[in-house]
């Protein structure tokens, strides 16, 4: 019962004082408040600060230095998200990449021309019509005399077009009819439109099959050029159509192209060679491919201890319209990608010797959020047709050819066929070409989405090549050289060899620097949070502390202040609905139980009976006064049985 007053008057207290704090009622006594108690030295200047001059002066100050952190805190973000590249060099045993070679010429013309036979006959007249070219007695040692007389409905169907009349009309070579151009024109040949006489440019028209309003005419400035494409296209369409067993019988075999064979010094045969049958360049062959498990290295730069072959061309077994350069093509890889011979095959020439020198470098790049690569490629939406390791030109290439399934109902000759699909051929797609051509149209202008889809790989080998090539055999040698290969092959061919038919190639190392391009992030989070440490306190003597003091006042109490203000508004509101105007709202409450501003307390001082005393009256409520005396309270009881000796004198 003793403590029961003192327990009023803390309670009374407590609702008179100011709230001050997270708990004051507005937002800006919580400012007020923050800026007297922050150990941010600018905050309290402005407070404390006396004149208005003065105090402009902090807030300005203030208010730079926390645009300069904001500034600079930007700027640190940015650079965390930055890599740097480092480069670094290691001598050592390198492994030998894959070596893929591939004849120029896909198919041996002299086995193909039963197939061909319709589309070379449609080519040379096509010759004769537009350029007057009648074929006399062949330079290659191959006869062509046995053209196959009857016609094709789809030659007939897409012919090649002599331009006429300012791209209004053309002639059509195949019966001479001349017909109205319709519907849109591309010019094939760069983006140079012929600017002379327009009776100079040939090409070909196709119209979807479903709609014969729908054409498009493709236009060449070079004749060579466009008699090319037309029967590169017919071309496709009959090759589409033989069996992979088939083809790949048509096609050269390991020991029709490769004569000889060294590496590293010691002699290799065709066991070294893995047949891969590329869809335009026919069986190509690739050295250490590691199909065994087994990936041959090399300890010694040089010529000498590199891959060392010479290749039989054939070149009198070409197909003259299909092919207008002799040689071979080769493509340097790693074991575990795709040889896109197509993209970037070196050609390697006859009657030379060709160099080529390797220098072996390794990257790698850093992922999300440094940049915009994948790893494996797992996450990109994109069926992989190559079963090889993945890379960008997969990519792009598996896209196109998954369009290509989707919108004309089969795939495209030269790529991998998706699982249930077929290549297209004019037997059952009759409408193939005009819906590939516009498609890849759509594709070149990067608007099939791939190029946005497909992304680089973050880690991949490269090896660049300095290729040197020099005139082989000499003048001096090429008599009993070609004596001795024949002595090898010759019996097998049932021919001379002849120099335009050899080709000689070395892959080799120019060095064992093994060269790994690397990025590094170029700042880890340790040096982020030590270059936002330095900034909040070299702008505004602020610590972790202070930025969670930041965080819980401008946040957490304001929040809490504007949602208090919102709940009382509410509840007033619905306080008042509730007594539907029956009458006057009653009193806000006694004055005396009302809180108001006391500048002689501090929130954080603990309530006394002296603080109590300087508390200010209402204006309204009346002066207290004194009560008169309980003079019964003045009695003095003891609270001992006896009283004190000592204390009898005083009682006296």
């Amino acid at each position: 019962a003793a403590t029961a007053p003192g327990k009023k008057i803390t309670a009374r207290l407590k609702r008179t004082l100011p709230v001050r704090g997270p708990q004051a009622p507005t937002l800006s006594e919580l400012m007020r408040w923050y800026c007297l108690n922050t150990n941010t030295h600018g905050c309290r200047r402005i407070v404390v600060s006396r004149g208005r001059l003065r105090r402009l002066l902090w807030i300005l100050l203030t208010l730079s230095a926390v645009g300069l952190i904001l500034w600079q805190c930007a700027e640190l973000l940015m650079n965390y998200y930055s890599a740097s590249v480092s480069v670094t060099v290691q001598f050592q045993k390198l492994p030998f990449p894959a070596v893929t070679i591939c004849n120029i010429n896909p198919y041996k013309y002299s086995a193909m021309k039963e197939y061909l036979s319709e589309l070379d006959k449609e080519t040379k007249k096509a010759l004769e019509t537009f350029y007057g070219f009648s074929e006399g007695k062949s330079k290659v040692r191959r006869s062509v005399d046995d053209w196959n007389s009857t016609g094709s409905d789809f030659f007939q169907q897409i012919p090649l077009l002599k331009v006429e009349d300012f791209y209004r009309t053309a002639t059509d070579l195949h019966s001479g009819q001349k017909r109205k151009i319709e519907g849109s024109v591309f010019h094939k040949d760069s983006s140079i439109v012929n600017s002379g006489d327009s009776n100079d440019i040939i090409g070909f028209q196709l119209c979807d099959a479903n709609n014969s309003s729908e054409c498009a005419l493709y236009t060449f400035s070079s004749g060579v050029n466009a008699i090319q494409e037309w029967y590169k296209l017919h071309y496709m369409n009959i090759m589409a159509q033989i069996p992979l067993e088939t083809k790949e019988k048509l096609s050269y075999s390991a020991d029709d192209l490769l004569l000889t064979c060294f590496f590293d010094g010691l002699s290799c045969d065709k066991r070294h060679f893995t047949r891969f049958h590329h869809p335009l360049h026919g069986n190509c062959y690739t050295f250490n491919s590691g199909e065994n498990g087994t990936i041959l290295s090399t300890s010694t730069g040089g010529s000498e201890y590199g891959l060392q072959v010479v290749l039989y061309i054939d070149e009198a077994d070409y197909n003259p319209f299909l092919v207008t350069s002799t040689g071979a093509k080769i493509i340097v890889h790693d074991q575990n990608e795709y040889p896109f011979i197509e993209d970037i095959g070196t050609e390697i020439e006859t009657a030379a010797a060709t160099s080529i020198g390797m220098h072996f470098t390794r990257s790698r790049k850093l992922s999300k959020p440094y940049s915009d690569c994948t790893e494996t490629g797992a996450d990109i939406p994109v069926e992989n047709l190559y079963n090889k390791s993945y890379s960008l030109q997969i990519c792009l290439h598996s896209c196109f050819q998954k369009a290509m399934v989707d919108s004309c109902g089969c795939a495209q000759y030269a790529q991998p066929l998706p699982a249930g699909a077929e290549y297209c051929n004019y037997k059952k797609n009759p409408n193939w070409m005009y819906c590939y051509y516009r498609l890849h149209e759509k594709f070149v202008k990067e608007q099939l989405g791939c190029q946005q889809i497909c992304k680089d790989a973050c880690s991949f080998k490269e090896w660049a090549l300095t290729t040197s090539i020099a005139q082989w055999p000499s003048t001096v040698s090429e008599d009993w050289m070609l004596r001795v290969l024949s002595w090898d092959k010759g019996q097998k061919l049932n021919k001379k060899l002849n120099k335009t038919d050899l080709a000689n190639l070395m892959v080799f190392y120019k060095d064992l620097n093994e060269r790994f391009i690397s990025e590094n992030p170029a700042n880890t989070l340790v040096i982020l949070l030590s270059n936002f440490g330095g900034q909040l306190g070299l702008w505004m003597s602020c610590s972790v502390v202070c930025v969670i003091e930041i965080v819980e006042v401008f946040f957490i109490d304001s929040l809490s202040i504007v949602l208090r203000r919102q709940w009382q508004r509410a509840k007033k509101w619905w306080h008042g609905r509730q007594r539907g105007g029956a009458g006057p709202a009653p009193p806000a409450g006694d004055p005396e139980r009302q809180g108001h501003h006391n500048p002689a307390c501090l929130d954080e001082d603990l309530p006394t009976f002296t603080t109590a005393l300087r508390l200010p009256l209402p204006q309204d409520s009346p002066l207290p006064r004194t009560p008169p005396p309980n003079y019964s309270t003045l009695r003095l009881e003891t609270a001992f049985s006896e009283q004190l000796p000592d204390t009898l004198e005083l009682g006296q």
